[in-house]
């Protein structure tokens, strides 16, 4: 079998690239939702039982929200036809002007699409008004907004922001479920470092509609900004730190005027994310790990968790062992996409049973079964592929190499790189990276270096099963 080099598949790919390039016209994104742990959807609240009354509220949190209602906000987005509802978040006025912060999930709708979508705000007393969108941070899932109404100067953005200790009790304040205003403690337990920035654990209650609304210590200051929740877990939740808000605070009151179109901003800074993120990824080089007689690359690291399986005790005729690894954060840009997330997969298929052309049968199909995305989808083109024989230092691979570009977000692509081994009759390596939301040239770097790193230990020739 005669195979070309690596540098062809690549160069392959980068000489068809115009056909994924092109941005096309932008499409109406879906309904917002929070990233990926993400909060339920606004639902009927669940019936309490018979004996599950609730606590009564303590005396610090009756103290807070009486002197804090009147400056949080309900944070709504309506269609401009009908002025109907599409989903609602919370809010809260810093100071004593018109500026409130809120998530940017809450109103990415009409930050997106402004000619489908409007936002309005309610108060605690029913008052309402229109949302003017001023600047958005998509990188921590933070807004600002202008309000036709002023704060009482309860919720402030100090210079110097409080010290948080773990355990001390937190305050979070919004409108869950859409059925009123609210107040919910709980306790900060440390900065979660598994995202790639930095999020507050509060150990309470958030529900869906609270996105946006202040989390406060027992003296009233800021600590963070309610975002999220594990829905795998028990009063597991999220804040945003409160230096972000403050941060773009300070870039709202610098505006002579705000955008008339935020796809330029998101754009912008998820090309900036994209690039810390591959940075921090390839700093060093790739982790090999064995399976079988292959050397597999993968990154463990506090952003990036590896899962394994194998299918060894299955009454099957061959082995199957799979290791993951992947992002546990995403970037949210609408309701329907996320990106910003790098994941590597790689499958170590063998048998001793079922002779070479059964097993290439097996093989093949494995390979063939992946997807690469849909041509009907309204955020991205469709996969442009291109797949050869290629052989790194030490393994020669069939490679496929997809890329698809962003409709709305123009210098941003999916990368997607699937490789099998083809070294062995009675063994097969399959390994997969994907890199979403990344410039061209990052993809190909990324996808690149991968490649390169599937190795095989020279002595090893095995077969069958273990």
């Amino acid at each position: 079998m005669k195979f070309s080099t690596l540098a062809l598949l690549l160069a392959g790919l980068c000489a068809a690239s115009a056909q994924a390039a092109p941005p096309a016209a932008p499409a109406a994104p879906a309904a917002s939702s929070p990233p990926a742990v993400k909060p339920p959807p606004a639902t009927a609240a669940p019936a309490a039982t018979e004996h599950a009354a609730l606590p009564p509220p303590s005396s610090a949190a009756q103290k807070l929200y009486t002197a804090a209602r009147a400056d949080i906000l309900q944070v709504r987005v309506l269609l401009k036809n009908g002025r109907t509802q599409s989903s609602v978040g919370s809010g809260f006025l810093i100071g004593t002007g018109d500026l409130v912060v809120t998530n940017y999930h809450v109103v990415s709708q009409f930050a997106l699409d402004p000619d489908t979508y409007v936002g309005e705000w309610v108060d605690t007393s029913g008052k309402r008004g229109n949302v003017e969108l001023l600047a958005v941070d998509v990188l921590h899932d933070l807004a600002v907004v202008r309000v036709s109404r002023h704060g009482t100067g309860f919720f402030k953005m100090p210079a110097q922001l409080a010290e948080l200790t773990q355990g001390q009790y937190l305050y979070s304040m919004g409108n869950p479920l859409d059925l009123g205003f609210a107040i919910s403690e709980g306790a900060y337990n440390g900065v979660v470092t598994r995202s790639f920035y930095d999020q507050l654990m509060f150990t309470g209650p958030i529900n869906s509609g609270m996105s946006g609304g202040p989390s406060v210590t027992a003296g009233g200051d800021v600590a963070g900004i309610n975002v999220s929740k594990r829905l795998d877990g028990e009063l597991v939740s999220f804040l945003v730190p409160a230096r972000y808000a403050q941060q773009l605070l300070a870039q709202a009151a610098q505006l002579v005027k705000p955008p008339r179109d935020f796809k330029p901003v998101v754009t912008a800074q998820l090309l900036a994310h994209q690039d810390a993120m591959l940075a921090r990824l390839l700093e060093t080089p790739l982790s090999l790990k064995a399976m079988g007689p292959y050397r597999v690359p993968v990154r463990e690291s506090e952003q990036m968790r590896c899962w394994g399986r194998s299918n060894v005790k299955a009454d099957k005729p061959y082995t199957i062992d799979n290791t993951s690894c992947a992002m546990e954060s995403a970037i949210f840009i609408s309701g329907a996409l996320q990106t910003g997330q790098v994941s590597m997969r790689h499958e170590f298929l063998r048998s001793s049973e079922l002779g070479a052309l059964r097993f290439a049968e097996l093989a093949s199909a494995s390979f063939k079964n992946e997807s690469f995305g849909t041509y009907k989808s309204a955020h991205l083109t469709g996969p442009h592929c291109t797949e050869q024989f290629v052989k790194n230092a030490t393994l020669p691979l069939r490679a496929v190499v997809c890329v698809r570009a962003y409709r709305k977000f123009p210098g941003l692509y999916d990368f997607a790189l699937l490789a099998a081994s083809t070294d062995e009759p009675l063994m097969n390596l399959q390994s997969r990276i994907d890199a979403r939301g990344v410039s061209y040239a990052n993809g190909l770097r990324v996808t690149r270096t991968f490649l390169e790193a599937l190795t095989r230990t020279p002595s090893a020739r095995l077969a069958g099963k273990p």
